[in-house]
């Protein structure tokens, strides 16, 4: 008796789940984990103490801090890349170095993008990919971790909204996965600031598919000052 046996064809929706659910996931070698973009300080002044306003801080980092920044050179990045746009990567290379108001944010940034960039340049191979690199090097740039997994994600053709919601997604679970950790915060607690932030992602996505790399800006000086008080906190668990 012959077993039969199945042809399994992987569709492009399913491959580009499988890219994403690889080059997001925790266990991606970028380490996310130690970056809590300056939450821990305001944790440990107890400006977030619990669910509730662990999920306005971060919705309002979102929506008007540094997340909110790095939407929108995510979309630009994917949008050069799928053009194949040398000029465009390099500029945004440049803004993105520049538009870090913090030192540890800068240093979360670019260490997140330059070791996304060195493993997916190995495992998930493209030209595109290639040019970024070398253009990194050849402005002596760091590439923030938005542009380089915002360009990767255009390379490799997957579609804008659904690599912008993973993208979001996967900063906010860390960020939530942090709070989990230093309020200390239950997991459920954690699950349901996860599941609150779902409007406001979506909302934050939406308007960074609109923006312009000259309309691009923060106004979030609690965050940052938090991030910039982390720079000098005696005891820490996290980078930033």
């Amino acid at each position: 008796m012959k077993v039969g046996v199945t042809t399994i064809i992987m569709t492009d929706s399913v491959r580009d789940i499988y890219r994403l659910s690889a080059w997001l996931s925790p266990a991606f070698p970028v380490g996310a984990y130690t970056y809590s973009s300056g939450l821990e300080y305001a944790i440990e002044e107890g400006l977030v103490a619990n669910a509730d306003l662990l999920q306005g801080w971060l919705a309002d980092l979102f929506r008007f801090g540094s997340c909110a920044i790095d939407a929108g050179f995510f979309c630009l990045a994917h949008c050069a890349a799928v053009r194949d746009d040398a000029k465009t990567l390099g500029e945004l290379l440049d803004w993105a170095d520049a538009l870090r108001s913090t030192a540890e944010l800068a240093l979360e940034s670019a260490s997140q993008g330059e070791a996304f960039l060195k493993t997916v340049r190995v495992a998930w191979p493209h030209d595109g990919i290639d040019m970024l690199a070398d253009l990194a090097i050849s402005r002596n740039r760091k590439p923030a971790y938005s542009v380089a997994v915002g360009a990767v994600c255009g390379c490799h053709s997957l579609s804008l909204d659904m690599s912008l919601t993973a993208f979001l997604h996967a900063v906010a679970a860390n960020l939530v996965s942090a709070a989990v950790r230093a309020i200390p915060l239950g997991q459920t607690d954690g699950q349901r600031v996860t599941a609150a932030l779902e409007p406001v992602l979506a909302e934050v996505a939406n308007k960074a598919k609109a923006m312009e790399l000259e309309t691009l800006g923060a106004a979030s000086p609690m965050t940052d000052w938090a991030s910039m008080q982390h720079e000098t906190q005696h005891t820490r668990l996290f980078r930033s």
